[in-house]
Parts: structure tokens; sequence; C-alpha cells
């Protein structure tokens, strides 16, 4: 049969904030590669090690297996979904939605929606909420993720505009990156950083962060700051600036106003306080305000760490005051670039895809704006009162007062700050709607009703990156099963209440005219004419051609950064100084919680991990959940690489693996945000699922922003006596694989602890991929259960040898297979150690490195047995693109001489470890540093 022609489509990669262009090879149905697009600005062609592996997200056996691929209904609560036609349960959902507005009124209602929805998405929804039904409790899980940053941007120059673009990256004299792990969270664009600084060995970057991230490696100056003092640092900052006058007081008197409040407070805040207060060197404050005020091109980039706090506001304002202290905005290399967390963050506020945002940055407390929106939607007005934000949204209903809810491309049962609220509110609301591509996700467990989304290769649309560059979505292929645009499901919805509520409709046929995703982006585009964000000046078939920057008025050129004539979009002109105050965190330490928690990201994974959870090979870098915690602090509590331990926060406690790491500081704790209950869980003492990071997290929220501080938790660690433990792992087809991580999470909760990764290198020669089970339980569990785990591990048949010793608790067993490829000996496909998991470090390593095991004969089941001299533990993979693992690395560099740089250059000739997508060149810089400073 003749094959189908390869099919190239240029998209976006739906990840981070940066927008890197990507080409999507496809054949047929399915798609087969991709690639960076050497002409997209964003990123010239580079992708990350998750940009470049998301054509195999897309395979079919994954779709068949991890994706809602047809409507789902729940009759009850707790039963497994059946399947409905899509006008079933739209007029279902239209029903239920209908019902509950008429008899309780708009605000009874909620949506919650996703900085991962495009542009059109966006724009239905809000029009849906705000114009139709009458509501302003529509937020977005980027209430998570750039509130803050908004905030501030609206308080100090006017509009939520970000002022630069990627190239003042290359104009910079200094760098000042702020409360953002950039290597991980933004890599591509970091890149583009550790290019400036080779092109221009002058350039100095100063790193302020908690942790000694990857990012702080490529720093001139790390600032370890303790969690929550930002706003002190930049205080104390200022101060050095006014009292060595660095400022720019014609800037000041021409541009701005508010200049003398604001120096009226810091001068509380000499160097030697504000160090005190941040817990960093006075002369290394003092060196960080020198070079921000004495370069001539200073630029500012941060992002979580500022934004999610309690005093997120205060943190970016007091950072953008510094950059107008010294006129350090509107030309190349210099201004406050707040880095946008997701890929359509900026374009869902473009719509006022948010609880307090109207269209084209509209205020919702504007009446005149308010009344301009309902002109342009043709409806009788928009409503005044203002609506849930994200928090809020779920405390109302847990309290009752929101009785139907509908999800869409977000996981908040994973993602959102004490889960322990979280959960009661989806359990008691009434009606719950979940749109969403993926099945696996923990918030679909709580649907009424599940409709299949479509996801990336399969959409049309548009998303804004952190540039305010708008770039183009395109399907390659078609959505699998019945899965459906999410604009196309939210217009039918739409439609269907309008058949209810003909009177809303103020005398038109729908208020959702729109066949395509350009007729939604057009009517966004009128509703821009003469704002900030002004499009008006473009169309799809100039997007069509390149991605483009707003504003971009008609008749004009886009502009590629802003105030470049020192004029702001206020009312007079002049930017604004934010006299703001240094509160610390709202959970300060304690005796009780002694201990700092701080969430941010792995470097090979996004989110919740709905989709990069799905392989293997991600798992590579970090392999399984783990808190981390300073080698001294582990001392001090009798801990050890991989002991359990009780993580509790005043909220809830999760048990997982403790690890010591000298990026963490005293006293501080560090835990990745992606380990919900999908990865990380098991059961409380009163037999409650553990519900991953979240459960820990405070729902104290920024009083301007209503953003979560989701970086700061105090907790304490105590050491978990669970003398029962599992293990097990096997190698399976991969949709059989995927089946069996669906039934082992299901599973999880008969543990006081328990984890379930995937591991493996796709795409496997063999169609295989490894799933990983492990638990913890203070007694054995019973026969049946540990069936249950082996069966879905492969280890139910008669060819599997066994070891029982039910009176110690300890089980083992092995599945061996011939070694294929002519080989006269066997390999181990799979295993189970029960009670006594010593042996694990040579055991994983015969299957994970496919090892010959036919020689260890007895020792696979003999429990305690000593590993084989000729065993060495599987070392950490570093490199994920090439498979390059730590111990390679170290034994390089231990042959290499030179210089850091001499040495990098040495091991990547050598490894060709971080020469493909370059993730992992910030931690090969790491083991560098190390290397030399133990020599």
């Amino acid at each position: 049969m003749t094959q189908a022609p390869v099919r190239q489509t240029r998209s976006t990669c739906p990840y981070c904030g940066v927008g890197c262009g990507v080409i999507i090879e496809s054949q047929g149905a399915q798609i087969t590669g991709v690639r960076g697009d050497p002409e997209h600005p964003a990123n010239f062609g580079r992708l990350c090690t998750k940009g470049s592996t998301l054509h195999l997200t897309a395979s079919a056996p994954l779709a068949q297996h991890t994706r809602l691929l047809r409507p789902m209904r729940r009759a009850q609560r707790g039963q497994a979904p059946q399947a409905v036609g899509w006008d079933a349960a739209l007029d279902e959902a239209a029903g239920r939605f209908a019902d509950t507005v008429d008899r309780h009124g708009p605000d009874a209602v909620g949506f919650y929606i996703s900085g991962q929805l495009l542009t059109e998405d966006y724009y239905v929804f809000n029009k849906l909420a705000k114009g139709l039904i009458g509501t302003n409790n529509i937020d977005t899980n980027s209430r998570l993720c750039m509130s803050s940053a908004v905030a501030a941007y609206k308080l100090t120059l006017g509009a939520d505009a970000p002022p630069n673009c990627y190239e003042d990256v290359d104009h910079a004299e200094v760098i000042f990156i702020a409360g953002s792990n950039t290597a991980y969270a933004h890599p591509i664009l970091f890149r583009r950083i550790e290019d400036a600084k080779r092109a221009n060995p002058k350039l100095r970057i100063i790193v302020a962060d908690p942790r000694r991230t990857e990012t702080a490696e490529l720093a001139d100056l790390y600032l370890p700051l303790q969690p929550g003092t930002d706003v002190a640092l930049f205080h104390g900052m200022l101060h050095v600036l006014l009292w060595e006058q660095l400022t720019d007081p014609a800037f000041i008197a021409a541009h701005t106003h508010g200049f003398e409040a604001l120096r009226r407070r810091v001068l509380d805040f000499p160097p030697q306080e504000a160090a005190r207060l941040c817990g960093i060197e006075t002369a290394a404050l003092i060196e960080a305000a020198r070079w921000f005020g004495q370069s001539r091109a200073t630029l500012s980039l941060y992002c979580q760490g500022l934004n999610q706090s309690s005093s997120g506001t205060a943190k970016n304002a007091a950072l953008i005051n510094l950059h107008l202290a010294t006129g350090q905005i509107g030309r190349p290399g210099a201004g406050p670039f707040s880095l946008t967390g997701q890929p359509n963050a900026m374009g869902g506020r473009e719509v006022g895809g948010l609880a307090n945002l109207l269209s084209a940055h509209r205020d919702l407390s504007n009446p005149q704006h308010r009344a301009e929106v309902a002109r342009l939607w043709g409806v009788a007005d928009v409503p005044a009162t203002p609506g849930k934000t994200a928090v809020e949204m779920f405390e109302a209903a847990a309290r009752g007062e929101i009785k139907a809810l509908w999800i869409a491309c977000t996981n908040p049962a994973q993602s959102l700050p004490d889960q322990a609220t979280v959960r009661k509110a989806l359990e008691r609301c009434e009606f719950v709607v979940v749109q969403e591509a993926f099945a696996t996700t923990a918030t679909c467990a709580y649907a009424d009703l599940l409709l299949p989304a479509s996801t990336w290769g399969e959409k049309e649309g548009t998303v804004t990156n952190s540039e305010r560059r708008i770039s183009r979505v395109r399907a390659a292929v078609v959505p699998p099963g019945e899965a459906r645009a999410d604009w196309h499901i939210a217009v039918e919805f739409a439609r269907r209440l309008e058949a209810r509520w003909p009177a809303r409709l103020n005398g038109q046929a729908t208020l959702f005219p729109y066949d395509t995703p350009e007729a939604i982006w057009n009517e966004h585009r009128e509703s821009t004419r003469g704002r900030d964000l002004d499009i008006t000046g473009l169309s799809y078939a100039d997007l069509e051609h390149t991605p483009r920057q707003w504003p971009c008025p008609e008749g004009q050129a886009p502009r590629a950064r802003l105030y470049e004539d020192g004029r702001f979009p206020t009312p007079d002109g002049r930017a604004r100084f934010a006299d703001v105050a240094y509160t610390p965190p709202a959970e300060p330490r304690d005796a009780r919680y002694p201990f700092s928690l701080t969430t941010g990201r792995l470097r090979d994974h996004w989110h919740g991990m709905s989709r990069t959870g799905l392989l293997g090979r991600l798992f590579g870098h970090v392999g399984e959940p783990a808190v981390q915690l300073h080698p001294q602090d582990m001392v001090r509590r009798g801990l050890k690489d991989g002991d359990l331990v009780h993580l509790t926060s005043r909220r809830g406690s999760i048990v997982l693996p403790v690890q010591g790491s000298e990026q963490v500081s005293l006293s501080q704790a560090f835990l990745a945000m992606h380990w919900g209950e999908e990865f990380l869980s098991g059961a409380s003492s009163t037999g409650e699922r553990l519900a991953g990071v979240n459960a820990l997290t405070t729902p104290a929220v920024c009083p301007t922003s209503k953003q979560p501080e989701l970086k700061h938790a105090a907790v304490k660690v105590l050491k978990a006596e669970l003398p029962w433990t599992f293990l097990g792992a096997a190698w399976l087809p991969v949709g059989q694989a995927h089946r069996a991580i669906a039934a082992l999470r299901t599973l999880m909760p008969h543990f006081a602890y328990a984890s379930c990764v995937p591991f493996g290198r796709e795409p496997s020669e063999r169609g295989v991929l490894g799933v990983l089970f492990r638990a913890a339980a203070y007694e054995p569990p019973g026969d049946e259960l540990l069936a249950r785990i082996e069966e879905e591990l492969g280890l139910a048949g008669a060819e599997v040898l066994r070891y029982a010793d039910r009176r110690r608790g300890q089980r083992r067993a092995m599945r061996l297979v011939p070694g294929g490829h002519g080989r006269q000996d066997a390999r181990l496909e799979a295993f189970a150690l029960a009670g006594d998991t010593r042996a694990e470090a040579w055991v994983r390593a015969l299957l994970q490195d496919e090892l010959p095991a036919q020689a260890y004969g007895r020792a696979l089941l003999a429990p305690g047995a000593k590993p084989p001299a000729t065993l060495a533990p599987r070392s950490r993979q570093v490199c994920t693109c090439l498979n390059v693992t730590e111990s390679e690395i170290l034994a390089t560099l231990a042959q290499c001489q030179g210089s850091a740089e001499e040495r990098l250059a040495h091991l990547q000739a050598e490894r060709r470890c971080g020469t493909q997508c370059g993730s992992c060149v910030p931690e090969l810089r790491r083991l560098v540093r190390t290397g030399l400073q133990a020599a």
C-alpha cells in the first residue's frame, strides 16, 4: 500500500510563554515528527526537551489510551462514565446551567478556563459568561501565573503591556533575573541569554532566588535571598541608587510622578537592614544596585518567584520602580520584562478572560468600559458585580454558593492550592463539566459530564507570547475520535442557552455567529480599536505570513518595544511610582513548622504533566517525586537520601522520599509543582487520598492581584516509619503500559505512600514503555492486592519466577524473556520486590538497561542479596536528547583540564551532551563548577 506523503505544518509550541514556532510533520492522520521553525522570531529553530518530543505525545497508542475520545456522562458520582452523543451532552449541559441560573441567579455558575486555550477559545468563553449568562464568574489558571505581573504593570505603567522584546537580551549590559529559573521555565530564551553572554563577556548577570538554580550557574552575582523578601531587596537597592546618585532625575521629573513618597519609604531600607531581612551579604546588595544603576541598559526578567506571592503585586511594582528611577525603560536592552508562564496567558488577558477584566484590556470596574463592550456585543449591559477569582471561585463552590462549574483545559484538582478545599468544592458542586483533551487528569474523576477537546496539532487559532507576539496555531491532523475544538464546543453550548433565553439576544439572531476561528478573531480585533493593544492593522492573512507584535494600529507598523517616547498609557501620560510596603510571607516559619516550602518546575515537565507525563524519556532526568532539603538539615534529622518523610503544613500532609541538595538553603524545602495525585499519592490515617504537592500550599492571595502564594508555605518534616515497602517495574507494550498506569493509580490509596511513573526511551525499537510502581505501608497488605499489582505489571503468568514468605511479609516475582537478536541469554522484563526492596539498585539496573540476567539465578529471588560486583546502580540521566548520564559526565570531567569553559567544551566534544536542544547545559555548568571546587 502506498504511504501517504509527509506533510509539513507551521504551528506554535503549547508549553511555556516563549512561544516557539514549530514545524509539524504528519502522514495521513498521524503526527510523525516535529522540529523548530527556523523562521520564527521567538526561537529561530530551537526547541527544548519538551518541545522536541511533542510528536511523541501525539502517537496513536497514546491517543487511544489517554485521550478523551467521546462525550462521557456519569449517571452518579463515583461511577464510571458512559459514552453519550454530542447533542445529548450539550443539551444536558445547557439544561443544567440554565436551570441553575433561573433558580439561583447567574452568579450561581462559574467558568474556570486556561492559559493554554487559544485566543479565539478564550473570547467565546468570556462573551458566553459575561454577555449571555450575565456573570463575571469566569477566571483562569493564568490567575495562578501572571495576575500579579498584570496588576503591577497597570499600577505603574498604566497597562498590562510588557514593554520589551526578546531582542533586548542582545542589547543589555546587565540582566537582572529575579524569581525565575529561566533555564527550566523558559529554556529557549535562556539559550539566547547564554548566546548573549558568549558574544559579550562583559554582560553581567544577576540572579536573585532562594535556590541556587541552574539559572544561577550563569550568574556573575547570585543573591540567595530568603523566600518572600524581594520587596526589601528592591527597596534596599533603590536606597543605594539614591545614596550614590545613580537615579535619573531628569527622567523622573519629565515622565513620572509619585517619587517622593517612595523615596521616603526606601529611606527605611538602608543596605544593611535590607540585607539582614533578605539574609544576604550587604556588599552583594550594594554591588547589585551599582551594576543596575551604572549600566547603560539593564533588563529585568522575572516570573513566578515574584508573582506567586501574597505580596506579588508589590514585588513586581518594586522592581519596576527601579527601572523608572534609573530611566531604564523604553530603549534597547532596558526594561522590566515579565516572562509569561503559559503559551497564551497573554491572549487570555487581551480578550478579558479574567473575572476583573473585559475585552481589550478594559476594566470591569469602569462603567464606560462596560458600556463599550455591551455595544460591541449587542447586549443590554455587562454585569458590574465583580466575579470570583480562581481561589475565590472554588471557595464559593465549597460553601455551596456556586452550584455549576465548567472547567476547560485545566486541572484544578492538581494545580490549585489547598486541595482539601478544592476537592470539597468539586464534590459539593451540583454539576461539574470538564472540557479536556486528556482523560488522565485528576479533575476528570469529579466530572458529571466530560467533553472531549482537541489539542496541539489539531487546533486552529492564535496565541500571544511574552513579547506580545501573536502567532498562528495550525492543525496538522484531525482530532481523534469525536474531539472538537474548544471554541466550537463553547459556541454550541451558547446557542443552546440562547434558545432558552431569546430575550437576552437583544433582537439578534445569535451572539455567536462564528463558523471559523478567524471570524472570532476579527471580532476580537475590532474590540482593540483605539486601545493600548490595538491590532486593527493586522489580519489573519498577515499572521499566515509571519508572527506579529502588538500594538499595530491600522496604517502603522508593529512596535517591538514600548514607551520609547517616554509616554505611558495613563491619564497624564506619566508612569507612576508605587509606594509599596514590604510584608513577609502570609505563613512564616515557626517552631512547629520550621521549614519554608517553595515549589517550582522540573526541566523536562510541564504543569500537571497531563502531556509530558505520558513519555518515559521525560522522566529520565528526574524519575520520581522527592522533596529536597539542605544536607545539613538532613543530618540533623537523621535522614538519608531516599528515606520517606511526612511533609506537613497546616492544611495537609503527604508522604514522599527526601533528597539532599545544596541548591536548597538551610531551613528551606523544595518540591516540584508537577507532582499531583496522578503520580504521588497514598492515604492518610483517616483513609483520605493524599492530593500531591498542593495539599500543602496556602490559599493566601495577594490582595490586589488575587494570585495565591504557591511559592511559600510553612512545613515540618518528620521521618515516616513505614517498614513494609514495595517496588515493581515492567516493560510493557505502550498501550498496555498506559492501561496498567491507569489501573495502578486506582490502587495507590491502599498504601500510606505510593508513586507511579513511566520510564524508557520513546520511540522504543521494541514498542514498549516502562512502568514503575513504588509503595510503602505500616504493615503488609493482603495477597489479593499484591496479586492485582503483579497482574498489571505482567507478572501473573505461570512462567514467572516467585518467592514468598507470608510470615515476614516478603514476596518476589521475576519474569525473564529471551534476549532477542539471536542472543542465548535472558532479559529481565518485569519484577516485583515486596517487603525487602534492598536489591532495587541492581535489579532495577538489570531491567532498565536491558542487561543479560540469566546468570544471576537465585540472587533474583533471594531477599537481601548483595549486588553483583559487575552491576552498578543506574546513574541519573542529565542529557535527555542523547541519554547521557551523570556518572558518564563525571567520568569524562575527571579527565579534563583547564578553565570551566574549557572543561565544558571538552565534555561536549566527547559526550555530545548539551549539543542538541541545549536544555542540559546549565546543569553541565553546575557539574563542572562542583568538580572544580572539589579539585
